[in-house]
């Protein structure tokens, strides 16, 4: 086969696993259009009927502020204890390095229910951590920390150490360094990152099953509503938005780490972070 005949095969192929992907997320749009009681094909098409009862069940905004609590906070946690280990990883060499580094990215790569498990026995041994909302902040942050770690340490590795030298020989001291320079540098890789975790965990349902209680947060809510044949046009309305709503963060993060420019930041950033630096 000829490289013309290759790349048309690849074009064909790429767009049969485009359709094999998002086909069923369509299907669930057009149903929340569906004036039918029960799905059926092809939906009786078009109708808000269900829209409106989603705006007006008290059960699904109660989900959504458990779901958006969760997730800035576990998003807010992941920050902090990713961006810490990122750097202590690039800035530092002690034995075990590389071992550390593999196991803060291993949650990642652990199915689910794996994750789940565990952490479910974990607040099933402390005592300072109960079943609910606390408990799911903490299992979300423990996969968000994966997340917000692989951009920042990844914006570490692509800048430059003379600027930050530059910055300590003009008088900065390491407090006004980070503040002026390094975090100008790897802002964009901290957005990402956090929107990233967010997106992540406001999708989350398999750890969220085991450690929710009594709390229910949106993805359990659909899980839990999709099983009754009652008002399943609001299942479909809700899913819709979360569909709608998850592309948001999602095409963000992937326009911020996409950026390219001296050092993998911005060239903004890296300019401002000269001139404060020169200043300093």
């Amino acid at each position: 086969m000829d490289r013309a005949g290759v790349r048309w095969f690849m074009r064909i192929w790429t767009w049969l696993v485009l359709v094999f992907v998002y086909v069923p997320l369509l299907t669930v749009v057009i149903y929340s259009f569906n004036k039918a009681l029960i799905p059926s094909f092809p939906p009786e098409l078009w109708t808000l009927h269900w829209f409106s009862v989603a705006w007006h069940n008290a059960s699904i905004w109660q989900a959504v502020k458990n779901s958006l609590i969760a997730g800035v906070l576990a998003t807010a946690l992941a920050l902090v204890l990713g961006t810490l280990a990122s750097f202590a990883i690039y800035r530092y060499r002690f034995f075990g390095r590389e071992t550390i580094s593999f196991v803060l990215v291993l949650p990642i790569a652990l199915p689910g229910i794996v994750t789940a498990l565990a952490l479910s026995s974990m607040v099933d041994v402390v005592s300072f951590i109960s079943f609910g909302l606390e408990a799911i902040i903490v299992g979300h942050a423990t996969f968000c920390v994966v997340v917000v770690y692989n951009n920042v340490i990844a914006r570490l590795r692509r800048s430059s150490p003379s600027v930050l030298e530059a910055s300590m020989d003009l008088g900065a001291d390491g407090l006004q360094t980070f503040r002026y320079v390094t975090l100008p540098l790897m802002r964009t890789a901290l957005v990402a990152g956090g929107l990233l975790a967010f997106g992540l965990s406001f999708d989350e349902i398999v750890v969220t099953l085991y450690l929710a209680g009594t709390k229910q947060t949106l993805p359990l809510w659909i899980y839990n509503n999709i099983q009754r044949p009652v008002d399943l046009g609001a299942v479909y309305v809700v899913a819709t938005v979360v569909l709608l709503l998850s592309i948001i963060p999602i095409t963000i993060a992937q326009r911020l780490t996409t950026e390219t420019g001296l050092m993998g930041g911005r060239k903004g950033d890296i300019d401002e972070a000269a001139s404060v630096s020169t200043a300093a």
